[in-house]
């Protein structure tokens, strides 16, 4: 191997390296801060991103709404929402734990035993 070569491979190496590792950050660096931007309220802040399911969950929950763990976000979200019916409510509620329901066992039909 020639002097080149093992400049090359070194080189090659050192590249490998650094693209995989990078630098290292030592402990006493502090991240780059962001700019500040304007506070927002709160219900500003729900209102234009949408509800995350765990709050819908709360909410569903506070509101008396039973099962309100399997019940998916879209479903939360009419259940929530203003003008909804108790039958509508209940149908929801009833196709969501079917839906649950379904899920369980083991997966395969047991075969007849002779």
């Amino acid at each position: 191997m020639t002097a080149e070569q093992k400049k090359k491979d070194k080189e090659f190496l050192n590249k490998l390296h650094a693209k995989h590792y990078g630098k290292k950050k030592s402990k006493t660096q502090k991240p780059k801060a962001s700019p500040k931007l304007p506070q927002e309220s709160e219900a500003a802040k729900t209102q234009t991103k949408g509800s995350s399911r765990n709050e819908l969950m709360l909410q569903a929950k506070e509101c008396g709404i039973k099962n309100f763990r399997v019940i998916n976000k879209e479903e939360l979200i009419e259940i929530l929402k203003e003008g909804t019916t108790q039958e509508r409510i209940n149908e929801i509620v009833s196709g969501a734990v079917a839906r649950w329901k379904a899920g369980w066992g083991k997966g395969k039909k047991q075969k007849p035993q002779a």
